[in-house]
């Protein structure tokens, strides 16, 4: 079939067919669209071997054929003039832009002599981190076979708050998690989500939930996209989310509208804590000899071991067998939220929200979930053997991302939102939120972080991003000294799941902890938009010991892109386009599974590239292989995997475990768990490139504590024990560092960082004001600034496409039209936007749809002059500007050592605690953006781009 689609109709004279669009190419290829995160199914069409048009896949099971505006235009990426061509070695200094172009060969000798010395001597001295790629299972495993701990990716910028918060409190998170149930949620309250993340399905979830009447309440100091189509917008101030979480806690503990039963069967509530102040086991769980939980059961008066068959009490206070105090979770937690800062009328004035306006939110959540509840005529048993007739659902759902995230406070803000949904019970229920298969985990899942023990030429064994349980499992040294370049996992960053990217190049300019030899980048535009402040980061490449050598003697990096970042490097990798390669969107990483199920997907090559380039995952697989690193070669020394497609099919992460879920087995009928298929990314294509399982009715709820399901799922090698997941209201592996803190334990945090850890790992949510906002006067700087990333980019994957720049070719300063006329401002008038850290020249526009004290901005849009092939004078550079220009890496000035402007907990980048002011621009001052660095030059080897791209026009 040509790839036009066709009816048919008949008539009088028989069968007539239709042809509702014309043919567009001569072949169709299916594979996975790379324009953002979301990892929707696309049918590609092509005509004499080139791109002609993209669509969506209906039989898909993300998108269902609906695709966005940047999916199809994929297009103009793909032959987008920003493309490297070869590989580069650099010749002038950094940041020049003079490179000589080289052959593979001398590229991957380059890499792996500078690879290997760093090897045999002490491979903590290489940092590799990648951007928003989803090979993170590949790199991460290659990262320990070489022996560095110093390995992430993209988390620590941007969701790390929302993923520890979730896996911490119920075994999940949102956004690749878990899911609104969009069929049977009749209230959905979306808290900091922009467009750019799971757009397609929140697009299609949406439509059918606003058709059936459902009310949606979008939290978000910015009123576009979903914020726009919200029944209603609740514009709060930035960093006050939890605040405002906290105070309908508060209401719904005040008028006890709280599922008791819910709580009881699936939470800790009921679990004793020790009272023991100052004590070594405060605030611990009480256990019985074999280390189970207690209760007090009330109906036999008497302590036993928790479990949801009990009567347990949630109040009071009891007497352990050795003369200890203990309360349960729910009294603890109910004391704090009754508590009188909790109340509506303390926060309003704070979040910008009326007490009213909170009591009525309270009071909607709670009439929706109990009043209007959803039961299921399905059956299902529990992990006790218990037969239940029904499915009982609280038909109101949470989505939540970014916004929320990106503060210094959001990893209590996420628990929080949780803690939220289980008062409600409102986890996995019909209509609730729901985890995405392979979710949920046990809480925290697995062992804690590898990499404490490091040597040459030797792996590590575990997982360098892990979950820790307590001050025993974190990477640092004697002295309490961070062993990892990024300080993760470490007392400043205790929870740092995914790395602190933000933080690498800043630290080992510093040789703090400790200097390093060779940076190795992926798809990270560490000298523009991925840096919390690139003029000080482009400093650090380019700065020079007394030696005359470069503080970070190698950078190899690489991009398919001339991105901001290349200049900086000295030697560079060309990749591939995602239409040019194979990838594995894999159950060890990033899968598209849902609430129905398990999934994941591939993407291949739907064209050979024209230019001397190479996929990133073969280049790594070959660099594996020529450093002798054990998993990438065979006992006699030779390459294990002939290619990256070669290593998804015969690489098992564990025996039958593999990055592909799909078709295992020699015959491809098993699922989960089996040995190598050699058939079985034929098999992936020809069911469209992705491979989904379905759960039975059964399933579908109750994941946490299903029998069938948890059975289910240790079949398949999702977890390793099918035990009931007990959601987790109080966090005792964050009472462990706040014991350490106190004194107790072999493991403590260095005198200065006590009461930091103290304060922090709260074992309860709690709210803060942004880390950011101490040590500076706020009178100076008395409004807040975030961005959002538009639906029609994701991060800078767009400035090189000719179709998306005609959507945002330059970015504004939006405000609060009347907070704006109160400081002399009219539209379109030229600002300063000042903060303690820099400041950006701009132009501003006016609007009603944003919170008063607040601006914002597009992120992404603004660009270095001459980067991705624009013209020096293009408007992203002329009239766009990038915020970050203004942020800080670091907190403002304290006692002791610089700590990273980050949340005290994960270590995630606080983007979104930034404070200005802003100016009107003196006389003269008007006109173009700033600042705005000298032009980059591009690598002579590529050709001039052509003064107009035109579509199918060639490049």
């Amino acid at each position: 079939m040509d790839g036009s689609r066709w009816a048919e109709r008949r008539t009088a004279g028989g069968e007539e067919r239709i042809a509702y669009s014309r043919p567009v190419g001569d072949e169709v290829k299916h594979t996975t669209c790379y324009m953002c995160a979301c990892r929707c199914g696309i049918r590609v069409h092509l005509k004499d071997g080139r791109i002609r048009y993209i669509e969506g896949n209906p039989d898909h099971p993300v998108n269902r054929g609906v695709l966005c505006g940047k999916g199809s235009a994929g297009i103009m990426n793909h032959y987008a003039p920003a493309r490297l061509r070869a590989p580069l070695r650099r010749v002038g200094e950094r940041g020049s832009g003079e490179f000589a172009e080289i052959s593979w060969d001398e590229a991957m000798e380059i890499a792996t002599a500078w690879l290997r010395r760093v090897r045999e001597t002490d491979p903590r001295r290489l940092a590799f981190f990648t951007g928003r790629d989803q090979s993170q299972s590949l790199t991460g495993f290659w990262a320990a076979q070489f022996g560095t701990p110093n390995f992430a990716a993209h988390g620590g910028f941007c969701s790390v708050n929302m993923a520890a918060g979730g896996m911490y409190t119920v075994g999940g998170s949102f956004w690749e998690f878990g899911e609104p149930d969009w069929e049977r949620t009749k209230y959905l309250m979306m808290f900091g989500v922009a467009e750019d993340h799971d757009s397609n399905p929140i697009k299609l979830g949406l439509a059918g939930l606003k058709a059936r009447g459902a009310k949606f309440v979008s939290v978000n100091p910015v009123r576009t996209g979903y914020s726009a189509v919200a029944d209603e917008w609740i514009g709060i101030r930035p960093g006050t989310d939890g605040l405002f979480v906290m105070a309908l806690i508060h209401e719904l503990l005040r008028t006890d509208r709280v599922d008791a039963e819910f709580l009881v069967r699936y939470t800790n509530a009921p679990w004793l804590v020790v009272r023991n102040p100052g004590g070594p086991d405060d605030g611990l769980f009480a256990r019985d000899a074999a280390g189970r939980p207690l209760a007090w059961d009330r109906a036999r008066g008497a302590l036993d071991a928790a479990t949801p068959g009990m009567q347990p009490a949630l109040v009071g206070e009891f007497t352990l067998p050795d003369g200890r105090r203990a309360q349960p979770v729910f009294h603890l937690m109910a004391a704090r939220y009754l508590g009188p800062d909790y109340a509506p009328e303390a926060v309003a004035e704070r979040c910008g929200v009326s007490a009213e306006r909170i009591r009525r939110i309270a009071a909607e959540l709670a009439a929706v979930a109990f009043d209007q509840a959803i039961v299921l005529d399905q059956p299902w048993t529990d992990t006790l053997g218990r037969r239940h007739a029904t499915m009982l659902g609280r038909p109101v759902a949470f989505h939540a991302m970014r916004g929320i995230s990106a503060h210094s406070n959001g990893f209590h803000t996420c628990r929080a939102l949780h803690l939220l949904q289980m008062l409600l019970g409102a986890v996995d229920t019909p209509g609730s939120w729901r985890y995405k298969s392979p979710f949920p985990r046990p809480i925290p899942p697995g062992p804690g972080p590898a990499g404490r023990s490091v040597a040459p030429n030797t792996p590590i064994a575990g997982n360098l991003l892990a979950f820790p349980h307590g001050p025993d499992d974190l990477l640092v040294d004697g002295a309490g000294n961070p062993l990892r370049v990024d300080k993760a996992f470490s007392w400043e960053a205790p929870l740092g799941l995914h790395g602190l990217m933000h933080t690498v190049i800043g630290n080992a300019g510093a040789g703090d902890p400790y200097p390093i030899d060779t940076l190795f980048l992926f798809m990270a535009n560490m000298a523009w938009n991925s840096a919390m402040n690139p003029g000080e980061i482009t400093r650090l490449l380019t700065a020079r010991r007394p030696d005359g050598e470069y503080v970070i003697p190698h950078v190899i990096y690489a991009d398919a892109y001339f991105s901001e970042t290349v200049p900086f490097a000295d030697l560079i990798l060309p990749d591939t386009t995602y239409l040019e390669r194979w990838d594995c969107i894999s159950l060890l990483d990033r899968p598209i599974g849902s609430a129905h199920g398990a999934g994941d997907a591939i993407r291949q090559p739907v064209v050979k590239p024209d230019r001397d380039v190479r996929p990133f995952q073969d280049v790594l697989i070959e660099l594996g292989a020529r450093l002798g690193l054990p998993a990438f070669v065979k006992e006699d020394g030779s390459p294990r995997f002939r290619d990256y497609p070669d290593y998804i099919v015969n690489h098992e992460r564990a025996p039958g475990i593999g990055p592909l879920a799909g078709w295992r087995g020699r015959d491809g009928s098993a699922k989960g768990v089996g040995e190598p298929n050699p058939d079985q990314l034929r098999r992936y294509i020809e069911n469209g490139c992705f491979w989904r399982d379905h759960l039975p009715p059964e399933q579908l709820y109750y994941k946490h504590a299903n029998r069938a399901y948890l059975d289910g799922a240790k079949a398949m090698g999702l977890i390793g024990k099918a035990e009931q997941i007990v959601l987790q209201i109080w966090s005792e592996p964050l009472q462990r560092f706040r014991l350490a803190a106190e004194g107790h334990g072999a493991r403590q945090p260095p005198e200065r960082l006590r009461e930091r850890v103290r304060t922090y790992c709260d074992p309860l949510p709690i709210w803060y004001p942004p880390l950011e906002h101490a040590g500076q006067d706020l009178a100076q700087f008395p409004l807040s600034a975030v961005t959002q990333r538009p639906m029609a980019m994701y991060h800078s994957w767009g400035s090189m496409n000719a179709w998306l720049r005609q959507i945002h070719g330059a970015n504004r300063l939006y405000m609060h039209r009347a907070a704006a006329e109160r400081m002399g401002l009219a539209q379109d008038d030229w600002v300063w936007v000042t903060s303690r850290a820099g400041r950006v020249r701009c132009q501003v526009t006016l609007m009603e749809g944003v919170n008063p004290d607040t601006v914002w901005t597009w992120n992404a849009i603004g660009k270095r002059a001459g980067a991705w092939r624009l013209a020096e004078d293009a408007p992203e550079s002329a009239r766009g500007f990038l915020l970050n220009h203004a942020i800080s890496e670091w907190l403002p000035a304290q006692e002791g050592p610089r700590l990273a402007n980050a949340d005290p907990v994960t270590g995630q980048a606080a983007w979104y605690d930034l404070r200005v002011r802003v100016e009107k621009c003196a006389p003269g001052e008007a006109g173009e953006t700033a600042p705005r660095p000298p032009p980059l030059r591009a690598p002579a080897h590529l050709p001039p781009p052509p003064d107009l791209l035109r579509y199918n026009a060639g490049p």
